[in-house]
């Protein structure tokens, strides 16, 4: 509902606009008509943006004169609420899918050369294997990486920023706690995180959806000392 009343504050912006061009191959008769169409416009764009398009618009507009004229067949808080509850039947049919389809990734990569597969279900690859020493799970460390999802999309990239991270490894998600341990200084691997060692069904980031599998590749640079001290 925030998002609705958002739009209704832009479409003032929008009104001066759609006056000066009178809405391309559409006929204006007054402001009335303006606000009225840009109005649609813009819930129009919020519908997409939340993956509601598919809806009675007839039913729509009745819904919007009924709630005007006072006459809804369900009051306003009941309504708000059925809203909810399919939108969040929406999301968790789409976490599902993306859950699956990190399920299967990891099946397929189990195989692939050079892929390991700790008791966690943590998956990695020795891509350069260093001399020094390893990092406990209370150590600071600094590194370089470059996370992505499976489908390739860079959500975080130290390497991209051209700077490195520092870090407490018990300050991490799992994935990274038991991963990093795993490395001598000089080492880079990459790292296949299932989603309950990754964010799980938390989504920190539009890049990054609730239950999804992700990629890093970690280049342990030193350790640097004990967290906290």
């Amino acid at each position: 509902m925030k998002k609705f009343i958002l739009c209704l504050v832009a479409c003032g912006s929008m009104l001066s606009s759609c006056e000066q061009s009178k809405v391309s191959n559409v006929k204006m008769k007054d402001q009335r008509d303006s606000l009225s169409y840009t109005i649609g416009l813009s819930i129009g764009s919020s519908f997409m943006q939340s993956e509601l398009s598919d809806l009675n618009y007839e039913l729509l507009i009745k819904g919007m004169k009924d709630q005007k004229d006072s006459t809804g067949a369900m009051e306003l808080q009941e309504a708000e609420a059925y809203i909810q509850e399919v939108m969040m039947k929406k999301q968790e049919a789409k976490a599902a899918v993306d859950k699956e389809a990190g399920v299967q990734f990891l099946a397929e990569n189990k195989s692939k050369p050079g892929v390991m597969t700790t008791m966690s279900g943590l998956q990695y690859q020795v891509m350069t294997e260093g001399t020094g020493q390893k990092p406990q799970a209370a150590d600071k460390v600094t590194v370089h990486y470059h996370g992505t999802t499976i489908d390739g999309t860079v959500f975080d990239s130290s390497v991209d920023r051209g700077e490195p991270a520092s870090f407490g490894l018990n300050q991490v998600i799992p994935g990274w706690t038991e991963g990093v341990q795993l490395m001598n200084v000089g080492s880079k691997y990459k790292f296949f995180i299932p989603e309950n060692l990754a964010y799980g069904a938390q989504s920190p980031s539009p890049v990054i959806k609730p239950y999804s599998t992700l990629i890093f590749e970690v280049e342990l640079i030193s350790i640097d000392s004990v967290s906290g001290k």
